[in-house]
């Protein structure tokens, strides 16, 4: 059947048969890009997580919309992915079924149902499991996932939205079964629509804290510079815009010279001006410390998410 009928993909791989062994370890990895792209991803939810990545892998020409297939219990977020030529599904075990590269992207505590519904997979698959789940540590994932796949091979992960304009940032630490190729692999996927590095696993939860939960604070903090825009007379559109810039310009600042952002702040502060009278009221205000609050607020919230 077609993407029009059900939404249902089918499961043999573009020439290939059911019995055909696809494991990610039959493919050559080692010719980058182009070997990606003969890569099929699934995706085990279809959240704005997902979206954004696969937005993002088929934005730079990662992968080919023909060899993506998604899941979800409901057609709210799969008639989206419908639009782009994704094979879509209800059943996750068919994403299972028939992909390289298994994205488990549920919310954290609808993990453990999704997992429990799949089956069994053929011996001759063995499939790379990457979970962008929070909080959800790897031992629990091989745990959950060992009546599926004999020794699960599991790369948790820890993105962020703005892969979807390929300037997201992502970390990743592997499972105890998974081969330093494979963790490249990921490491290319990811990088292709940010930055990306290999971390411990104890380092995750602070990641989430600052850079997957971090865009919301600036998002905060655009809107709250454009609101003083307005108050002081600009129009919203032209505040709004000059504010999303000059955020995207100090980054960029920190990210290029390579200087440290107090550095960075002293030369805009000019004795007697107006710009430390401004970083004055923003140290009245406690800007710092809560920012500081909100990463240790969402790293802690990561934790406790993985002890339930």
């Amino acid at each position: 059947m077609g993407i029009g009928d059900q939404g249902k993909h089918p499961i043999v791989a573009e020439g290939g048969t059911e019995d055909e062994d696809c494991s990610l370890e039959t493919k050559d990895i080692g010719a980058g890009r182009a070997a990606l792209g003969t890569i099929r991803l699934g995706f085990i939810g279809c959240g704005n997580m997902a979206q954004a990545l696969l937005n993002g892998f088929l934005k730079n020409g990662l992968v080919q919309h023909k060899n993506v297939t998604a899941s979800a219990p409901s057609d709210r977020n799969l008639c989206k992915l419908r639009g782009l030529g994704v094979a879509t599904t209800h059943e996750n075990s068919e994403v299972i079924e028939s992909s390289d590269i298994i994205f488990l992207s549920v919310k954290p505590h609808l993990l453990e149902g999704a997992v429990q519904e799949l089956k069994p997979v053929k011996i001759t698959h063995n499939p790379l499991f990457v979970s962008i789940v929070s909080g959800i540590s790897l031992k629990s994932l091989e745990e959950m996932l060992a009546p599926i796949v004999p020794k699960p091979r599991v790369v948790r992960t820890m993105p962020n939205t703005p892969s979807l304009v390929s300037q997201g940032c992502c970390v990743y630490s592997l499972g105890s079964y998974v081969k330093k190729e494979e963790g490249q692999i990921v490491n290319q996927l990811m990088s292709a629509v940010g930055i990306c590095e290999q971390v411990p696993e104890s380092q995750i939860d602070a990641i989430c804290g600052l850079s997957g939960s971090g865009p919301a604070y600036i998002y905060m903090a655009i809107e709250a510079l454009a609101d003083g825009g307005v108050k002081m007379g600009l129009p919203r559109q032209l505040a709004q815009k000059f504010a999303a810039q000059t955020v995207k310009g100090a980054a960029t600042m920190v990210l290029e010279t390579g200087k440290h952002p107090a550095k960075l702040k002293d030369e805009v502060c000019s004795p007697g001006g107006t710009t430390i009278a401004a970083v004055h009221a923003l140290e009245m205000n406690g800007l710092r410390n809560a920012l500081m609050s909100a990463v240790e607020a969402s790293a802690c919230r990561s934790k406790e998410l993985g002890k339930k």
